[in-house]
């Protein structure tokens, strides 16, 4: 059992009191996106931006899910590939993916979409749509037991199945704006922890009070990530060093030595 969580000081982005058009019946804090991803003012997809060969993803039942569930915003609405977080009814059904980029970008919002729940996919058992994600920017070296006790940049109460595929709504996804937005400018690379499901109590995700929990733990299902904002054409570059063994003294001759006759003085 995966223990320790500090949720003091949390920066959530919880929904807010507005009533947004289209969205009658629920207040949150989120966009319906636009039938592309272009021109919006959440601004443009950053997935040509994304180094693919880095991302990485703790847990996930299959190698490289979490790199395929960052499709192209064409193919945002497929069931597959996804994501699933390792299939144990004891353990938490906890994701972290870690999706480095190209250049530095600022990032204005994030798209989460599960299929769990969809029309198409009703039939799914055994799988859960994320509940809350938390955000973190540019850490290195983040695994299960540290993001667990560590203060995230921002996160954000996903919005359940019930909204996310209903008749109104179920022809796009949700756009999450990230606030503070100062925080998530200029970033090289983003993780993005997903605690718990909508198939576990409120506030019971990788905690200790799981352990009041009788029922057996169900796979977290992810089937698209998606960033939007700008880049900065600050590319990010590899440096390489070579490193001797033994310096050699005709390589690092001081300038001017020459004319004492002699290497050095």
């Amino acid at each position: 059992m995966k223990t320790g969580r500090n949720q003091n000081n949390l920066i959530e982005l919880r929904w807010n009191t507005t009533i947004m058009s289209g969205c009658d019946g629920h207040s949150h804090d989120h966009d319906h996106a636009e039938p592309d991803d272009t021109s919006t003012a959440l601004g443009t997809s950053l997935r040509p931006s994304i180094n693919f060969a880095s991302v990485i993803c703790l847990n996930e039942t299959t190698p490289n899910s979490g790199r395929d569930v960052l499709k192209l915003y064409e193919e945002r609405l497929t069931p597959q590939p996804s994501l699933r977080s390792q299939d144990d009814p004891d353990e938490d059904p906890e994701l972290l993916l870690v999706v480095p980029f190209s250049e530095a970008v600022t990032m204005k919002s994030i798209s989460i979409l599960s299929h769990h729940g969809s029309p198409a996919n009703n039939a799914t058992i055994g799988t859960a749509a994320p509940r809350t994600v938390r955000i973190y920017v540019d850490r290195s070296n983040l695994d299960f037991e540290t993001v667990r006790d560590l203060e995230p940049t921002a996160t954000i109460t996903l919005v359940p199945p019930s909204h996310q595929w209903s008749d109104e709504h179920g022809n796009g996804t949700i756009d999450y704006p990230l606030r503070p937005a100062g925080r998530f400018q200029n970033i090289s690379e983003i993780a993005l922890y997903f605690c718990d499901n909508y198939e576990m109590p409120d506030g019971h995700g990788a905690s200790s009070d799981m352990e009041d929990f009788d029922e057996d733990r169900v796979s977290t299902e992810i089937t698209y990530v998606g960033f939007k904002g700008k880049g900065t054409n600050m590319k990010r570059k590899a440096v390489k060093a070579v490193y001797e063994t033994r310096g050699m003294k005709k390589d690092h001759k001081v300038p001017g030595s020459e004319y004492f006759g002699m290497e050095g003085v």
